[in-house]
């Protein structure tokens, strides 16, 4: 049980640092939404809006989204968007 605790717990932080990024995707018409988080600790997110169809949504989502979250929360392997 305490394994699932853990987890939840990873997940909160985990979309604290979404929520912190949002603003930044709403101001250029985008969006984020958290997914799931894997066994393996690889986070599945959602870009909407403007980041759903723009080129450079993979740049923003690994450069930005996945950089920001590893810095925040080391024990994160990456951000995938699904």
């Amino acid at each position: 049980m305490e394994n699932g605790n853990k987890k939840e717990e990873l997940i909160k932080k985990v979309e604290n640092v979404i929520d912190q990024i949002r603003p930044h995707l709403q101001a250029d018409g985008g969006d984020i939404r958290f997914v799931e988080l894997t066994s393996d600790n690889v986070v599945n997110v959602e870009l909407l809006g403007a980041c759903g169809s723009c080129p450079m949504s993979t740049i923003t989502l690994k450069s930005g989204v996945e950089q920001a979250m590893k810095k925040a929360l080391p024990e994160i392997k990456s951000v995938e968007a699904v």
